[in-house]
């Protein structure tokens, strides 16, 4: 099967197709290929117009979920190539274009556009797409959604390993912890991506090398580090509905003289260190386990291996692609809902108990479902593809 999804960067839509198969209480994956279809510059640069705080009216909407639903389909003709020719069905996060959480913290709704007949019609697969309004509809966050997934894949490390993703926005999964828990963490590249997309035009500090070129103003840091959001219990989300350009511009007018580019990114990359690796060790963490695009900023990893009382590992170094883990994620997720199984894990979201999550949009012809499993998997047996490791995960909570 196929996964797809574009995360708070924005920058395209992540494809990944993994061989799924049920076995009793076991679900086994092999990845057999991840990859990315970048977004064309102009498609990219009407979804940054409509976030907050800009406007969006019903017509931008519209139009954008047809585009955006396109963008999918072409990328899931992708991932048909990436399975050889065939793939079973197409599982969908889409597009994350609202997160609308309350000042008390609670997620009221979600809003993820590209329209999946898109999908389905290109394919003639059928789609399982929004996978996060369930679990809100249940008083969960509806994100991170990746805790079934961590504590499969990582239930056999010793101690507490927390599981961390640093897309635009930053999340972690606490796998063997005091209790199940997964939540944002606040800013992983966003407001970096923002200020070097001023700076450069491009929204991206390339190998972090404007943040190597400054030092960490401490002023700006107080400020920024002083947002509630770090303080709320979890489990809580966020999203760029709050770390946005108008968050960014409050926070640089309290200064009492402008900043340079190199300081200005070496502050918030300090910023998306700081705030990560003080979650980590609120829930001691005995070591980290890192993926998403984040991994491959260098000053940023340095930053988090200085903060962090714990080794950091890229998940690479565990056989799962740090590019890709998400997308493979998405795969899970739309497996357990084709299976009748839940996919979410109440105590990392929030949610009142599992929820199978997600609709469905037939293919070409007639729906056909397998029998429910008659038991949710508690285990996850990963075979790498094209080698002969394996790693067998048990999940016991």
């Amino acid at each position: 099967m196929i996964g797809l999804l574009s995360g708070t960067s924005m920058d395209g839509v992540d494809v990944a197709v993994a061989e799924l198969r049920l076995d009793g209480d076991t679900v086994q994956l092999r990845p057999l290929g991840a990859t990315v279809l970048p977004y064309p510059d102009a498609l990219h640069e009407k979804l940054r117009a409509v976030l907050p705080p800009a406007g969006c009216s019903a017509e931008d909407l519209c139009r954008l979920d047809t585009y955006i639903g396109q963008q999918f389909a072409a990328a899931a003709r992708l991932g048909i190539e990436l399975a050889g020719g065939h793939a079973d069905f197409v599982a969908s996060l889409g597009q994350t274009i609202y997160h609308w959480v309350q000042g008390s913290g609670r997620a009221r709704g979600t809003l993820q556009i590209g329209q999946p007949a898109w999908i389905a019609e290109a394919t003639g697969l059928p789609v399982v797409a929004d996978l996060r309004a369930r679990d809100v509809a249940a008083g969960g966050q509806g994100a991170p959604l990746a805790g079934v997934f961590d504590a499969l894949w990582l239930a056999d490390e010793p101690g507490t390993t927390v599981a961390l993703n640093i897309g635009g926005i930053a999340n972690i999964t606490v796998v063997g912890g005091r209790r199940p828990l997964a939540y944002d963490t606040g800013p992983g590249n966003a407001l970096i991506d923002l200020a070097a997309g001023r700076i450069t035009g491009t929204p991206q500090d390339t190998d972090g090398r404007i943040a190597a070129s400054g030092t960490i103003h401490a002023e700006l840091l107080e400020l920024l580090l002083a947002d509630g959001y770090y303080r709320r219990p979890a489990p809580k989300s966020t999203g760029k509905e709050h770390f946005n350009a108008d968050y960014l511009a409050r926070a640089l007018d309290k200064l009492p003289a402008e900043i340079g580019d190199g300081d200005l990114l070496a502050t918030l990359t300090e910023l998306t260190a700081r705030t990560i690796a003080d979650a980590c060790r609120n829930e001691q963490a005995a070591k980290v386990v890192a993926s998403g695009g984040g991994v491959r900023n260098p000053v940023l990893l340095t930053a988090l291996r200085r903060l962090l009382d714990a080794p950091l590992v890229v998940s690479d170094d565990l056989g799962m692609p740090a590019d890709g883990k998400e997308a493979y994620l998405t795969a899970l997720l739309g497996f357990l809902t084709w299976h009748g199984v839940s996919g979410n894990a109440p105590g990392t979201t929030g949610a009142a108990g599992p929820r199978l999550l997600g609709s469905i949009t037939p293919g070409a012809g007639p729906l056909r479902l397998p029998e429910p499993a008659n038991q949710q998997p508690r285990r996850l047996r990963m075979q790498p593809g094209n080698t002969a490791q394996e790693a067998l995960c048990d999940l016991s909570t």
